[in-house]
C-alpha cells in the first residue's frame, strides 16, 4: 500500500515543481526553452529592465536569470558596462550562456552557478539588481536583501518582479505580493520604493527601491 502523499501524479507533481525551481538535465533545459519562447515571460522580463534604468556604464546583477532574457537585455543597455548573473541551476547556466555568447566572449556578460546565500564577488560597487519571480525561493530573503544592498553603490537601483504562478492567481494575489516585497524590502533598509505593474494575466507586480545615499550599515 502507498504511504500517503505517493501517488504517481502527485509524485509527478512534486517533479515539475522541483524542476521549475531548480531547473536540471534534459527536463531543465527543456524548461528554459519553454520559458524563453513564453511572450509573457519574455515580456515581463524586458519590461522589468526597462524600469531600472540602465546607462551604458552601468554593472547590473541578475539573481535567478533562468533562460538569460533579461541578461541579453541588460547587456543591450549596458554597453560599456558589465552584467552579472548568478543561478543555482547548471541547466539555466549552460541555457543563458548559449543565449549571450557574443556578450561573454566580450567580457561584458559573466554568468555564474550560485545561490543568493553564497553570493560571488563582483568587485566594484554594483548600479542595479534585478531579481524576477525568485525572492519566495529565498531563505531568510530578509537578510539576503540587507547583503545585496551592501552589493549596491549609494542610490543604487533594485527591483524585485512577483507574478504569482499559483492556480486562481488574481489581481489581489499581485497585490499582496507585492506588498510583501515592498514591506521586505523596508525592512532591509531600501528607500523610495514604488510599484509598476503590467498588465498580463495575472498581473505582474515591479517592486523598485533605492539604497539610500546616507547609510553604509
Amino acid at each position: 500500500m502507498q504511504a500517503a502523499g505517493t501517488s504517481p501524479k502527485q509524485r509527478a507533481i512534486r517533479y515539475l515543481v522541483r524542476q521549475a525551481h531548480h531547473p536540471r538535465g534534459v527536463v531543465g533545459w527543456a524548461n528554459g526553452w519553454m520559458f524563453a519562447l513564453r511572450p509573457s515571460n519574455r515580456q515581463r522580463n524586458i519590461w522589468a529592465v526597462s524600469l531600472l534604468d540602465v546607462q551604458p556604464t552601468d554593472r547590473v546583477l541578475e539573481i535567478g536569470f533562468g533562460p538569460g532574457v533579461a541578461i541579453a537585455e541588460f547587456a543591450g543597455r549596458a554597453t560599456r558596462g558589465h552584467v552579472f548573473g548568478i543561478d543555482h541551476s547548471q541547466a539555466m547556466v549552460r541555457h543563458a550562456a548559449r543565449r549571450n555568447a557574443a556578450a561573454i566572449r566580450a567580457h561584458r556578460v559573466h554568468l555564474t552557478q550560485a545561490s543568493v546565500e553564497q553570493l560571488p564577488g563582483f568587485g566594484d560597487p554594483l548600479d542595479a539588481i534585478l531579481a524576477v519571480n525568485s525572492v519566495g525561493f529565498w531563505p531568510d530573503p530578509v537578510e539576503r536583501l540587507h547583503e545585496l544592498r551592501r552589493l549596491l553603490r549609494p542610490t543604487g537601483r533594485i527591483a524585485l518582479v512577483s507574478q504569482p504562478r499559483c492556480p486562481g492567481a488574481t489581481r489581489d494575489t499581485t497585490a499582496r505580493a507585492a506588498q510583501e516585497l515592498q514591506d521586505m524590502l523596508t525592512q532591509a533598509g531600501f528607500t523610495h520604493l514604488r510599484v509598476e505593474t503590467l498588465e498580463l494575466d495575472p498581473p505582474v507586480a515591479c517592486v523598485l527601491a533605492t539604497n539610500p545615499a546616507d547609510v553604509t550599515s
